[in-house]
């Protein structure tokens, strides 16, 4: 029974590390390499871009941060600690707790915005649904903004993850 344990806790550890590092190695490629390379590219291949690379990009950038929510959240139920890190640890007073619950709140509301916000506006900026020509724009920045805010957000969201996992 034990073992059982301890190899669906590694299991489920390893999909959602698998599926972060999709996650956050996409939205970085996006924010560190696509966006600030698109004033560089001709403009006649930029429509490879929004035709075949951001599509395909946003397919599994959107999937992996869902991936990452679900085995994270299974993670926790498995070893136990569900309620009293969605409560930041104030429940309990434990640091670990604490720590692995600011990770995960800011995670939600990372993939959060990934659904609700950036996909809905890409599909307006890469024309994948019909948009005026001057809300194409508008929907691009919108994306554009929350993407660089989950970004920043990727930031404290691994340190909490790490540290709940090496400091306590």
């Amino acid at each position: 029974m034990e073992a059982d344990y301890a190899w669906w806790a590694f299991f489920f550890r390893w999909l959602h590390v698998l599926s972060g590092v999709m996650w956050i190695g996409l939205l970085w490629y996006f924010n560190f390499v696509q966006i600030p390379s698109m004033p560089k590219i001709p403009d006649e291949q930029k429509p490879a871009i929004g035709k075949v690379i951001a599509p395909e990009a946003l397919f599994w950038f959107r999937w992996a941060a869902l991936a990452t929510v679900v085995t994270g959240l299974i993670l926790a139920i498995l070893n136990g600690y569900i309620g009293q890190a969605l409560a930041i640890g104030l429940t309990d007073n434990v640091a670990k707790h604490a720590a692995i619950g600011i990770g995960m709140w800011l995670g939600l509301i990372m993939a959060a915005n990934v659904w609700f916000v950036i996909w809905p506006n890409q599909k307006k900026a890469l024309g994948m649904v019909e948009v005026s020509a001057e809300d194409k724009p508008r929907a691009a920045r919108t994306a554009m903004l929350a993407s660089r805010t989950n970004t920043m957000l990727s930031i404290p969201m691994l340190y909490a993850m790490v540290s709940a996992q090496n400091l306590y």
